[in-house]
């Protein structure tokens, strides 16, 4: 029976993929800050199919109580299989009017949550023979994005530390997914941090035309299972990660056009 724990599990990205492990049979443990939307996902996970889900409420601003949170999820169904560190907080605002409280809220969410829940996993996961931890970065941590100077540096320290990780423990067992979505129709945007530090609230035309959810779901979930190292998702915003990565400057060209809302 395999084992999924998922962060950022009560909307978007991590509630649609919930929903297709639980299609699956899978074990669930599901994790994010609201315990409210959670219970409502864990309803349509155990009608969906799951065989169990668990329930952790965790804000991840204050990482001090991670050790315990991992133990916890790890005890829950007996051991993780795969670990989908997917929560997060994006921003919408110039580096002039971007703090340094909010740069460092958007790096304690998006970096060093996912970076503490991956150093408590991985003795587990090699003692239990391995394990997939799955990463949800962006495009915008393969290239700089206009307002996003924050959410875009934790996007680009994510491949840093989970390629470094691939590499290290690859013969302990240890798979990693880069999951790299593009405009995909989330509610990020509502929850943003606008200048000041309030949520954007706002439903940005970027994310509600992005590509659906549980497709983005599927795709994802696919790729795990065929243990890919990355995994690209959305439509055709995805080409400037190519233009990057051929043409950087015509990428630097075109991202100054890009409309970031």
């Amino acid at each position: 029976m395999l084992s999924v724990w998922i962060t950022g599990a009560s909307s978007g990205i991590g509630e649609a993929c919930a929903y297709r492990y639980a299609a699956q049979g899978a074990s669930l443990v599901l994790t994010s800050s609201s315990a409210q939307r959670l219970e409502k996902v864990a309803e349509k996970c155990h009608a969906t199919g799951a065989t169990k889900v668990v329930v952790l409420p965790y804000d991840f601003n204050n990482n001090d109580g991670i050790g315990g949170l991992v133990q916890k999820a790890w005890e829950a169904t007996g051991g993780i299989d795969i670990a989908m560190l997917n929560a997060g907080i994006s921003q919408r605002t110039t580096v002039e009017d971007t703090s340094m409280e909010m740069v460092r809220k958007i790096m304690e969410v998006n970096y060093f949550a996912p970076v503490a829940i991956a150093k408590e996993l991985l003795p587990r996961m090699i003692a239990r023979g391995g394990g997939h931890i799955a990463a949800t970065t962006s495009i915008a941590g393969r290239f700089g994005f206009p307002l996003r100077c924050g959410y875009s540096s934790s996007k680009f320290a994510l491949y840093g530390f989970f390629e470094t990780l691939a590499a290290e423990y690859h013969k302990a067992g240890i798979k990693v997914t880069l999951v790299c979505p593009g405009r995909v129709s989330t509610n990020i945007s509502m929850y943003a941090l606008d200048k000041g530090g309030k949520p954007h609230g706002e439903l940005d035309p970027g994310q509600k035309n992005g590509m659906p959810a549980d497709i983005a779901a599927r795709i994802i979930t696919k790729a795990i299972a065929k243990g890919k190292r990355e995994v690209l998702v959305g439509r055709k915003e995805l080409l400037m990660v190519y233009i990057k990565r051929f043409f950087p400057g015509l990428c630097a060209r075109l991202s100054r056009k890009i409309k970031p809302m």
